[in-house]
């Protein structure tokens, strides 16, 4: 057996003490390329900045709540922010977990708007396998369409329905957007909460 070279034994070595690290390669990457990525959306690099933290704040007070009671809301929920409007989604236990669900998400200052679709339920691993793998397909559709801006659209997917949030250039990409969504197969439905960037001729109109 020919012996490794030191490149070869390197990677031996490195690959799965990054792999127990969590990580640390795709770490790198993947932080790079989110910048990249946010300096192309519509929100700008601030913008997309501010509403993590918005997200991440009020993933915060889910997981406070939990650990003062028990329960798995910051597990069984998910939220995204976008421009300020936040998208709660997630199957959790309880209409009352629902209930305290948004009113810890009107809590975090900043937040603007509550798009509440947690449901009310039970799901398994299979469900989220078959979520995930939804999410993947669109995600995938629209970054290869040219005519879409996909950067600019968030998508979660829960029991089969895609719930999306951002801004769509225009409503013809929208419409692509959402033909693309309700084209995959085992979707349920499609819930729409993107919103199309005004043009120059509605901004006048509205005296802007």
């Amino acid at each position: 057996m020919m012996p490794m070279s030191r490149p070869a034994r390197i990677l031996v070595f490195v690959l799965p003490l990054c792999l127990l690290l969590g990580g640390c390669v795709g770490a790198a990457v993947g932080a790079g390329a989110t910048a990249g990525l946010a300096a192309l959306d519509e929100r700008g690099v601030q913008g997309v900045a501010r509403d993590t933290g918005l997200a991440t704040r009020i993933r915060g007070k889910w997981l406070n709540y939990d650990l003062e009671t028990g329960d798995t809301l910051a597990v069984d929920g998910g939220v995204v922010v976008y421009n300020r409007r936040a998208m709660l989604t997630g199957v959790v236990k309880t209409e009352d977990i629902r209930a305290k669900a948004v009113r810890l998400a009107w809590e975090v200052e900043g937040v603007e708007q509550i798009i509440n679709e947690l449901q009310v339920g039970d799901t398994s691993f299979k469900d989220a396998a078959r979520d995930a793998w939804i999410s993947t397909q669109l995600t995938s559709k629209l970054t290869f369409d040219k005519e879409v801006a996909a950067v600019n659209y968030e998508i979660e997917t829960v029991n089969a329905v895609i719930y999306l949030i951002g801004t769509a250039q225009t409503q013809q990409e929208l419409s692509r957007v959402l033909g693309h969504a309700r084209s995959i197969a085992r979707v349920r439905d499609v819930v729409n909460h993107v919103i199309v960037k005004p043009t120059t001729a509605d901004i006048k109109k509205s005296g802007g």
